[in-house]
């Protein structure tokens, strides 16, 4: 049964953020708030729990587009390729922001994403969430929660959402209403960015 704990994003408790950061530490997964919509997330480091979130999404996690929540960009270039001017900027004035970036990955992405060529990248404009990562010391894998109900994608009440969780996961964070809307993905690994979804965050940035 999972935890529920309330969080205030203009102002979010240590002891909260500790309490979330040692469930990460130790294997947990929990679902918590963005400036789109809820994720589920789960430390980078730990296999295990990457293969938890794997088996929920009923994907192979070698196979699994996972995205990496940082906290600022330095955080980025310890999973990126050398990024040039041009990218830097567009990344510069997106983040913290609605946006999902995939970047080329580097040889010091974790071994169960060896294999893969690039990485998506967000540093989501939310506290709760780059306050998790700041203590946390190293990025979330994360993925959105999705609704089966296709009326409402993604679930936006942190209770309905808890009640639907808790036999999955660890603890569910309560951040206030989500949003319904993901975030806008760019991939910036080829010569001009290009857009694979748009959603919150504007295209003005590009």
């Amino acid at each position: 049964m999972a935890e529920f704990i309330k969080i205030y994003e203009d102002k979010p408790s240590e002891a909260a953020i500790k309490k979330v950061v040692d469930v990460l530490r130790n294997g947990g997964l929990i679902i918590y708030p963005t400036d789109t919509v809820y994720g589920l997330g789960c430390d980078i480091t730990n296999t295990k729990a990457l293969e938890r979130i794997a088996k929920i999404k009923g994907i192979k996690l070698e196979k699994a587009n996972f995205s990496f929540i940082c906290n600022d960009l330095s955080n980025i270039s310890n999973y990126v390729k050398q990024i040039d001017n041009s990218t830097f900027k567009i990344l510069k004035r997106a983040l913290p922001g609605p946006y999902t970036f995939i970047l080329p990955g580097n040889n010091d992405l974790p071994k169960e994403f060896r294999k893969k060529k690039t990485v998506g990248i967000r540093v989501p404009a939310n506290n709760i969430a780059l306050e998790i990562v700041k203590l946390l010391g190293n990025p979330i894998v994360s993925t959105s929660i999705r609704d089966e109900d296709e009326v409402i994608e993604y679930s936006t009440d942190p209770e309905l959402i808890f009640e639907k969780w808790e036999s999955m996961v660890d603890l569910v964070i309560d951040g206030g209403y989500g949003d319904n809307i993901a975030s806008t993905i760019i991939d910036l690994t080829g010569y001009e960015p290009e857009v694979i979804r748009e959603g919150k965050g504007s295209l003005d940035i590009l």
